[in-house]
């Protein structure tokens, strides 16, 4: 196990302790979300859980609980969710963050914002000053005329690409594609940033998640 996947690790175990029997969970995407949906399977399975309902955030997601034995449902059975665990590319010194790296990011917002409490798992390198300073920025967007976003992203300071995956583009569980945005000097107004590139017809979501005042769990490399 590397130092890295500890740090994950303990960053999972420590928001798994935030769940109580009963709730409706938010269960998130990604190399550590992941791992909260494994733990959350083992207690079930020990009895020290349950009547647990989760809501995933992809179509990953929702095959790895079920696979755990985690009763899966979703926001239309459930619009309001106790508690969402998810992790973050990004989180700055507000809680502020970049998510959209696992490409479920209009999920992972529809979920968080239906929550009442957020539970963010990162390991420390995950933390950041600004945001935009080592991830870039997920935009999803529908597939008709792409390119025609990249002109105002390059306005607003971004490198947009389109990401592909084995020379092929990334699709979305909602059939959108994704189109990452590089900001060499960090992104200096994420909100303004947010609501320049939403009211651009065509774009679905961005990965700005701000002001959602969620706890930041920590996993560090050395507990």
């Amino acid at each position: 196990m590397t130092d890295q996947h500890a740090a994950k690790q303990r960053a999972a175990l420590e928001a798994v302790n935030l769940v109580q029997s009963g709730m409706v969970l938010g269960l998130g995407t990604g190399s550590t979300a992941a791992l909260v949906v494994d733990e959350l399977g083992r207690r079930l399975k020990a009895g020290t859980l349950k009547d647990i309902i989760g809501v995933p955030t992809s179509q990953t997601t929702h095959e790895q609980a079920v696979a755990v034995g985690i009763p899966v449902g979703n926001l239309n059975d459930h619009h309001a969710i106790d508690l969402t665990i998810d992790g973050a590319d990004e989180v700055d010194p507000s809680g502020n963050l970049i998510k959209g790296l696992g490409a479920a990011l209009l999920r992972e917002k529809m979920v968080a914002t239906a929550s009442k409490r957020l539970a963010i798992v990162v390991d420390e390198s995950k933390l950041v000053q600004q945001l935009g300073t080592k991830a870039p920025l997920p935009v999803e967007v529908v597939r008709f005329a792409h390119t025609t976003h990249f002109d105002l992203m390059r306005s607003l300071g971004g490198e947009p690409a389109l990401r592909e995956r084995h020379g092929q583009p990334v699709v979305t569980d909602e059939g959108h594609w994704i189109i990452d945005v590089r900001f060499p000097t960090g992104i200096t107004t994420p909100a303004e940033l947010a609501r320049r590139l939403k009211d651009h017809p065509g774009v679905v979501e961005t990965g700005l998640f701000l002001d959602l005042h969620p706890q930041v769990i920590v996993g560090r490399v050395s507990a």
